[in-house]
């Protein structure tokens, strides 16, 4: 007798009775919530108040029906709830491609904030969310190429790839947290039938950790591909730079970013910049992956922002955007998550260059003398204190100077003889010592003491560390 053997049938049943109550719920707040939030389209856009509540009327509309005459229809609530999803995409994309791009990104946050919440509330088939993110990006095509007066590369960067980014994340989240309550009850149907199943269910254990890790590696390359690509750096230093990225997990809470800008001056002619920044997102993993996600999407506004001319500038509106974005009412508590973070721009003529730090410094290294270019106390996105504007500092490099941009993950690695942290003093002498040395075995000189100070031990946090050589 196969005691593992259950019958499908009841496991669909009992998962469907185990998680009705909750889809309810969610179709008949977002129903609710849909409507209510027309009065932040009469204030904020009023032109358009019309098309929005008729399009929210009928969004609304067709969800309540499908809720309340599902039997008769013949639908399940997962479907009833799915249609009220795509409804409200589609209703956004229509209030997209008729905004400027000071409406497109603060709507941006609403948009995120719907995938975001429909990851971590619904449970359907993994075909429903393909439909979804397929009939998502297709309506807003239509509706921007109708519609919109913005160019291609405003609608991305101002909040498209952003959203699309997240979409894909929430495709992958509904379809691990439908598997994993799935296979949970199956399992704990099959627990009450025989205690013999115990192996059974390690081996499903088994099977969703593989599941989550391959999500997380498919996260992985999604996060990677949003780091400045190699040639960038590889044309303005050839060889004289090196960056050591060591995530603690399959994902990473720092991330690095550069670019390259031309002002356009009133008077005199324009110059070349080099951008470049590292930060330290709140915590490591899945957290500090999305975190990272909005820090770099920002730092790409910042280098097209009017305002923002200058590294304290760009970190003003840095800090905007992110206390903004997390804490813009749809939660009842504060987030209070952020990042530290280095930024620097170097005139690729003068060769002056500009600092402003949030918590993180940066060194500069000249003929082995140290030179610490200190930060402010006061990371992105604190809510604790009076946020206050970031300092700008200038430094007039020279030849075979060495720059150092980094995280605190290098110098609070546990290990050595006593199980200590490393500290910034061994990191420092570290980058004197080799100062003098071709990049690469910079890099591998900094590698070699992390690993031999770690030893055995564990990885205890991200680790990012960026050298230049002028």
């Amino acid at each position: 007798m196969d005691l593992t053997a259950i019958d499908e049938n009841d496991v669909k049943q009992a998962f469907y009775k185990s998680t009705e109550k909750a889809h309810v719920i969610a179709c008949w707040i977002g129903i609710v919530l849909n409507l209510a939030w027309f009065a932040s389209d009469y204030f904020v856009l009023p032109n358009y108040w019309i098309p929005f509540l008729a399009f929210r009327v009928c969004v609304s509309a067709i969800s309540l029906l499908a809720v309340l005459f599902k039997e008769q229809l013949k639908i399940s609530i997962f479907t009833c709830a799915f249609i009220l999803v795509l409804g409200i995409s589609m209703q956004n994309a229509y209030m997209w491609s008729v905004m400027d791009v000071e409406h497109l990104q603060k709507h941006a946050f609403a948009y995120i904030a719907l995938f975001i919440g429909v990851g971590m509330l619904v449970l359907w088939d993994f075909k429903l969310s393909l439909v979804l993110l397929l009939a998502t990006i297709i309506s807003n095509i239509l509706f921007y190429s109708i519609n919109s007066t913005l160019s291609i590369s405003q609608f991305l960067i101002n909040g498209g790839m952003l959203t699309l980014t997240v979409a894909i994340f929430c495709v992958f989240l509904i379809r691990n947290r439908y598997r994993l309550t799935y296979n949970e009850i199956k399992s704990r149907l099959q627990l009450e039938k025989s205690k013999a199943l115990i192996e059974f269910q390690k081996e499903e254990v088994d099977e969703k950790n593989k599941e989550i890790i391959s999500s997380l590696r498919y996260a992985k390359r999604l996060q990677e591909a949003l780091l400045p690509p190699k040639n960038l750096l590889d044309s303005f230093f050839n060889d004289n730079y090196f960056i050591l990225y060591n995530p603690r997990d399959i994902v990473s809470g720092d991330f690095y970013w550069a670019t390259q800008i031309k002002t356009t001056p009133n008077q005199g002619n324009s110059k070349d910049y080099l951008l470049l920044a590292v930060a330290d997102c709140t915590g490591h993993g899945v957290p500090g992956a999305f975190m990272s996600l909005l820090g770099s999407n920002f730092l790409h506004q910042s280098a097209v922002e009017k305002n923002s001319n200058s590294p304290a500038a760009a970190l003003d509106f840095l800090n905007q955007k992110i206390i903004t974005t997390l804490n813009h009412g749809y939660g009842e508590e504060e987030i209070r998550d952020g990042m530290d973070i280095s930024f620097i721009a170097i005139d690729l003529e003068s060769k002056e260059l500009a600092f402003s730090g949030a918590n993180n410094s940066i060194y500069i290294v000249r003929n082995k003398l140290l030179t610490t270019l200190k930060a402010d106390k006061q990371a992105i996105g604190n809510m604790n204190a009076i946020v206050q504007p970031y300092n700008n500092f200038s430094f007039q490099l020279e030849p075979n100077d060495c720059i150092y941009l980094f995280t605190d993950g290098y110098a609070d690695q546990f290990g050595g003889p006593k199980g200590k942290k490393l500290m910034r003093k061994l990191f420092e002498d570290t980058l004197i010592t080799n100062s003098e040395k071709g990049m690469l075995e910079q890099k591998q000189a900094l590698t070699s003491t992390f690993n031999n100070w770690k030893a055995d031990l564990d990885q205890v946090d991200d680790v990012c560390v960026v050298g230049l050589r002028i």
